[in-house]
């Protein structure tokens, strides 16, 4: 069985929910990434994506002044580091996201991503396969 854990990137990058949707997207820009956690402190409080980054910009709002906070995906969907990754899939599938924050004890630990899964299961695949080769012998076999 695969969990969370097994899985997961423990390199967060975050955001104060007070800093604004410029310095985010600054960030995001710079790190070439398509997300940052939106964080209170240690707390982890919503997700800004490069989207609503654009939404912000098609609402007219001004950038520099308006806290993240402000754009940022809410309510906040979690897992555990302890959850099956079968689990955090059906999260993502039934909430539409692509990204999992995983949160232990309330603290912010990791991230798993759609691609996290998608890979982990073509390993889980493709080892699952050499088994298989491994231990299949054609009725006519002789060593």
């Amino acid at each position: 069985m695969l969990y969370v854990k097994d899985i997961m990137s423990r390199k967060v990058e975050t955001i104060e929910g007070s800093s604004t949707i410029y310095q985010a997207a600054v960030k995001m820009a710079k790190l070439k990434i398509g997300s940052l956690m939106v964080v209170d402190g240690s707390k982890p409080r919503g997700m800004v994506t490069e989207g609503d980054v654009s939404r912000a910009v098609a609402k007219g709002l001004d950038l520099r002044k308006s806290p993240v906070k402000s754009v940022m995906g809410k309510p906040l969907i979690t897992t555990t580091s302890a959850a099956r990754v079968e689990e955090a899939a059906k999260a993502m599938a039934t909430s539409s996201i692509k990204k999992l924050p995983v949160v232990d004890g309330g603290k912010l630990i990791g991230i798993v991503t759609q691609t996290d899964i998608v890979g982990s299961s073509f390993d889980l695949v493709t080892a699952l396969k050499e088994m298989v080769r491994a231990r299949y012998r054609p009725p006519d076999f002789q060593p």
